[in-house]
């Protein structure tokens, strides 16, 4: 019997929080933003436009056109000298910077295969302050800037061989 009792009232419990009073979900709302010259007419839509030079967002970054799409440095075989090619590159992430301070960067150095693990390691190190010192040079600060080496051990091409091993010795520039 108090079972019984017991289950009448678990199921009238059930019943009465299943009542039909449903709660009406409120509708988004749409959220203006006064200041942007947005209203109801546009549907609230605000277009940015990729040719005012006022911005430095991310369309810069991705950018084909731009210099700053030169994201990766390539390097003679022992050497961490930076090749005069990559000047304008380097100069373009160095103002992208100094105009973005809470933007930071990673240079990843990098070697061909050949060479002491330990080597390799210490190369792509070297490659890779070679950049960052480069890009303190020319106005960004040193706090915006981390450096990792990992020397052979992530090749962009698996081979052996000259055309494999240049594109092996590198430092990547990654936002």
């Amino acid at each position: 019997m108090f079972i019984r009792t017991l289950l009448v009232l678990s199921l009238a419990g059930l019943l009465y929080g299943c009542s039909n009073e449903q709660v009406k979900e409120e509708e988004p709302v749409a959220v203006e933003d006064l200041s942007s010259g947005a209203n109801a007419s546009d549907g609230g839509v605000q277009a940015y436009s990729t040719d005012d030079s006022s911005t430095s967002g991310f369309d810069s970054l991705d950018d084909p056109q731009s210099p700053l799409s030169i994201r990766i440095i390539y390097f003679e075989y022992n050497s961490n000298e930076i090749s005069s090619e990559y000047r304008s590159a380097i100069e373009a992430h160095a103002a992208y910077l100094s105009r973005n301070p809470s933007t930071s960067v990673t240079l990843e150095g990098h070697a061909d295969e050949r060479g002491s693990r330990e080597y390799n390691l210490a190369l792509g190190e070297s490659r890779a302050l070679a950049v960052k010192q480069q890009l303190s040079l020319l106005g960004a600060s040193s706090s915006q800037i981390r450096l990792v080496s990992y020397g052979e051990e992530r090749p962009a091409v698996d081979g052996h061989d000259e055309s494999s091993w240049q594109q092996n010795r590198r430092v990547e520039i990654l936002y």
